[in-house]
């Protein structure tokens, strides 16, 4: 199995994602300031792409954790991640 990471650190967040060219987005026409997500580009019509800083403000607003992966267990690049409530 392989292991995951959980942070709040922004620039640590940032750099897992663009490295792995993602980009900052949220649920389309959800609650107020919505539902956070990484799109990885794929068509995706329930997303909209956000600023980073429109994302963390949502990220800190709801006081979210991000759980991530950096390789799969075959030692490839993971883009394995969710949101997580802080602990």
């Amino acid at each position: 199995m392989s292991a995951s990471n959980t942070t709040t650190n922004h620039d640590e967040i940032r750099k897992w994602v663009e490295a792995r060219k993602g980009h900052p987005a949220r649920v389309k026409d959800k609650k107020p300031g919505g539902i956070l997500r990484i799109d990885f580009g794929e068509p995706e019509e329930a997303l909209e792409e956000i600023s980073w800083d429109e994302f963390f403000r949502i990220f800190d607003q709801n006081k979210l954790a991000f759980l991530y992966q950096e390789k799969t267990e075959s030692g490839q690049t993971s883009r394995f991640s969710k949101f997580v409530a802080r602990h």
